[in-house]
């Protein structure tokens, strides 16, 4: 059985620990990541959109929530 399979059929708080641990491992050397072009370009219009007022920030509790509710 592959590595994924094997994570497939964990419970989910099981599931839940190793993606913390994964993420954890992959983000410690930010060096090893390399940003896509597109995402640099995303972040200066989000900025530019808040410098402006046309966009507000949020709690990340307040969006998950909004996420969680959405249709």
């Amino acid at each position: 059985m592959s590595v994924q399979e094997e994570a497939l059929r964990l419970p989910r708080p099981e599931k839940l620990r190793l993606m913390e641990a994964l993420w954890t491992d992959l983000s410690l050397v930010e060096e090893d990541y390399e940003s896509p072009a597109w995402h640099e370009l995303v972040l200066r219009e989000t900025e530019a959109r808040l410098a402006a007022g046309e966009e507000q920030q949020v709690d990340w509790d307040e969006a998950k929530r909004r996420l969680r509710t959405r249709p």
